[in-house]
């Protein structure tokens, strides 16, 4: 019996078909067929009934799925703790960020890690934070650059990395300019342009609205802070952002505080699971990218979506 007859046993047992279980593991039909004979000869019995339209498990082929599939598990698990002891890791890992929020840090982590790590396939993806968060617990993204309301996302582990109050940001000339800070109140006097909704910054609004009792006429809405910024700036409405992105829009911009939303954005790298030894290697860059002190002269802050 060898490992490769267990590899093509279970590829299959789960395409019920010799075919697809075939391009599954790269090799000829013929030659799937044959390491599966030579299996079912070394057992003394048939695994697959081949009757059918569709390959089937007969009983005895049922009771060794589950025995193959732990022997390979343990063969991974071998060669993925060697790899560990030898620096040699390996891999694919998905890594999300909210649309549009360009973060250095991350990206000096995923640049540094991938020099140290070139066996490592990263995939980057963007998308509104609540289907980041539903990636990660469905263990379709290994980690992520996630925005919520108030505290770092439930139900999993979490580095906060920055966290600010909503402000509202309009042209000098606006008329709520004229006042030292503004409410909700005042804003539904005007037209808004905010970030869609799955989004944190959409969320802390949203729930301070409704706790207010006030109904806000949002005018547009963009997936990209900067586009926000942008209608902003030509009078299509005030923009709810955090005030570290409007600062990039100055002096084309001005900002007031927005006095009774009592909860801020917070920007959070998130995961479900360090079970993956490169996942484990990448959150360490992370931490130590954004515990690095800012060069001289500092940048602007980062952006809290």
């Amino acid at each position: 019996m060898e490992l490769r007859q267990l590899e093509y046993f279970v590829a299959v047992a789960e395409e019920e078909n010799f075919t697809r279980a075939a391009e599954r593991v790269h090799i000829s039909q013929s030659g799937v067929s044959a390491q599966i004979r030579q299996l079912e000869h070394d057992l003394g019995t048939s695994l697959f009934d081949r009757s059918g339209r569709s390959t089937k498990l007969t009983p005895a082929g049922r009771a060794a799925l589950r025995h193959a599939r732990s022997a390979l598990a343990a063969v991974d698990a071998v060669r993925q703790a060697v790899d560990e002891v030898n620096g040699l890791i390996r891999g694919r890992l998905v890594v999300g960020m909210v649309t549009a929020c360009t973060v250095t840090p991350l990206f000096d982590a995923l640049s540094a890690f991938h020099h140290q790590y070139p066996g490592v396939e990263i995939t980057l993806l963007e998308d509104t934070s609540d289907r980041l968060m539903e990636r990660l617990r469905a263990g379709t993204a290994d980690l992520a650059l996630i925005s919520t309301a108030g505290t770092p996302p439930p139900s999993l582990e979490s580095y906060e990395i920055i966290r600010e109050p909503l402000v509202a940001a309009m042209p000098p000339a606006h008329p709520l300019c004229a006042e030292p800070e503004v409410t909700l109140a005042d804003l539904t006097q005007h037209s808004v342009v905010s970030l869609p909704t799955g989004t944190g910054v959409r969320k802390v609004f949203d729930e301070a609205c409704a706790a207010a009792g006030v109904h806000m006429e949002i005018a547009f809405q963009a997936g990209a802070p900067s586009a926000i910024a942008d209608l902003a700036i030509r009078g299509l409405g005030v923009a709810i952002l955090s005030d570290s992105l409007v600062a990039q829009h100055r002096p084309h911009l001005t900002t007031r505080t927005i006095t009774d939303i009592p909860t801020e954005p917070v920007l959070s790298l998130s995961w479900s699971t360090t079970d993956n030894p490169a996942l484990r290697q990448l959150i360490h860059h992370c931490h130590t990218s954004f515990s690095r002190p800012a060069p001289i002269p500092s940048p602007l802050p980062e952006p809290v979506l």
